[in-house]
């Protein structure tokens, strides 16, 4: 079996929407909660969603990350916190 190298895979990923990466590791999930593929495409299937959800994982934290810079006033303090207190 010839395997397309590494690279390539993730430029691939890269080019999806966060809503295509969540939408193909929902199929990935199905398959393999339903039990009916062979081992070793289990294996594979189970690959691509590790990588679908690393790059899910990826596109929250630059969502994050550009609201935290748009959340800072002009002297870089940020206006509010992304995340709810303990005390609300």
């Amino acid at each position: 079996m010839v395997q397309r190298p590494q690279r390539s895979a993730e430029d691939e990923l890269s080019k999806l929407s966060f809503e295509d990466i969540l939408q193909r590791l929902s199929v990935v999930v199905k398959q393999l909660e339903d039990g009916e593929i062979p081992l070793e495409q289990a294996l594979l299937t189970f690959e691509q969603g590790i990588a679908l959800s690393r790059m899910g994982g990826k596109r929250l934290d630059e969502a994050e990350r550009r609201i935290e810079v748009l959340l800072r006033d002009e002297n870089g303090v940020q206006t509010r916190p992304l995340e709810e207190s303990d005390d609300e």
